[in-house]
């Protein structure tokens, strides 16, 4: 699977978080890997505390003066303010100019709007074409022909099961239109992951879904958040990755967990060097699965962070932006993370409180007390102090203090003696 080449075969395509175009990048997608599934959710459903919004689709959209198209949606498919309302009218540019988007700072962008939730129209121009069009002085016409519908949102997925019921997620978003590194690196650099893990005899299982941005995580979550609770035990956002930007970091809720600490180790591994942000700069798919009562705890590890590269949002964002270079070594980024995922093992103690290592010949007695035996001891109990399902046995040797080899020995008469099992 040629990465470029696949984002480039996409570029083109209008995406929503609904409608055909959605659905058509989801069919290409399928092309690359057989396994994605289409799932679909009906309009209007409550998902939470949201309601999926109706299906958005659009035929043209124009703007003409004196019997010239000045804007064209078919030139551009970001002219148009995603989930723009029908209109067909003339105004002068006194009135029209309340709805037309232009980027304040870049003169030569057109800006990416959405009003996904809000009735409203408008159209996206550069700042330049705009200055040039408020000195026309006749009546333009305004043209959108777009349809809402009760239909359905669909999002993909693939699950590759694993020896372990236990499962790491990978999340993207599909949606945008016409923006290369932020929107469609993720699906792309995924797909091929996901082609390089169907190889592996994988110890856990993997899903990877492609969601419409925000909406689509939270109605994911409203149907399968109970199902996944048990298994979860990390997750990734795929985003940005399709420049030549320094790799950026974005954290955890609490910055300390499984997600964030193989992420780390990896980018340490390779030799990165990278940007750490806070999780207050995190993205909106990562604020639904780390929200509280969701508590699944979803890291990102980007190239040019969204919201911190001027071409972000903005027609700048195109074939020119994203390198090979910069999705291969992506690419490479979460293969070395998946066989990082594959090394970990997450003990959990079988007893509540500590367990009665006297009955196992394994705690010293109170007549002869033995240097040795009490550190083997203190380290078993110390072991399985943080033995809860949640922390991986590298991590457990950092927390007490012993070398991973000494861990590794430990844990295999820990469970000898069943003190403990592997999740």
């Amino acid at each position: 699977m040629n990465l470029y080449k696949s984002l480039k075969k996409l570029f083109p395509i209008n995406r929503s978080i609904t409608g055909k175009g959605f659905i058509q990048s989801l069919n290409i997608l399928t092309e690359y890997n057989k396994k994605i599934s289409i799932k679909k959710i009906k309009s209007r459903s409550k998902v939470f505390d949201w309601k999926v919004p109706l299906t958005w689709d659009i035929d043209e959209a124009y703007v003409e003066y004196d019997g010239k198209k000045l804007i064209d949606f078919k030139n551009n498919n970001l002219h148009v303010v995603n989930y723009s309302h029908s209109i067909k009218k003339k105004m002068y540019f006194q009135d029209l100019k309340k709805n037309l988007h232009f980027h304040k700072k870049l003169k030569n962008a057109v800006p990416y709007v959405t009003s996904y939730y809000k009735s409203n129209w408008g159209f996206c121009i550069n700042k330049s074409f705009y200055n040039k069009i408020s000195k026309l002085k006749k009546k333009f016409k305004v043209v959108i022909k777009s349809k809402f519908k009760n239909d359905y949102l669909h999002y993909g997925q693939i699950f590759l099961k694993g020896r372990s019921k236990k499962e790491i997620l990978f999340s993207s978003y599909l949606c945008h239109p016409s923006m290369a590194n932020n929107e469609l690196s993720g699906p792309i650099v995924m797909t091929k992951l996901a082609n390089y893990i169907k190889k592996k005899n994988n110890y856990y299982s993997y899903r990877f879904l492609y969601l419409p941005e925000t909406i689509g995580a939270i109605s994911f979550l409203s149907k399968n958040y109970h199902s996944l609770k048990n298994n979860f035990l990390g997750g990734f956002v795929i985003t940005c990755v399709g420049d030549n930007g320094k790799f950026s970091y974005i954290p955890t809720a609490y910055g300390d967990t499984f997600s964030d600490r193989i992420a780390i180790k990896t980018l340490k591994d390779m030799k990165i060097k990278f940007l750490k942000f806070s999780y207050l700069d995190r993205g909106s798919d990562e604020r639904q699965y780390n929200w509280p009562g969701i508590d699944f705890p979803v890291s990102s590890i980007t190239r040019s962070k969204y919201g911190n590269y001027k071409e972000y949002h903005t027609s700048l964002d195109d074939l020119n932006f994203v390198t090979r270079r910069g999705l291969n070594s992506s690419y490479n980024f979460y293969v070395n993370l998946f066989r990082n995922i594959e090394k970990e093992r997450f003990p959990v103690s079988n007893t509540k409180c500590e367990p009665f290592l006297q009955k196992k010949n394994i705690y010293p007695s109170n007549v002869v007390f033995k240097k040795k035996l009490y550190f083997k001891t203190r380290n078993i109990l110390n072991f399985l102090t943080y033995s809860n399902g949640k922390n991986e046995i590298s991590y457990i040797s950092k927390k007490i203090k012993i070398p991973l080899k000494s861990c590794k020995r430990l844990l295999k008469l820990i469970i000898k003696h069943k003190l403990a099992k592997l999740v």
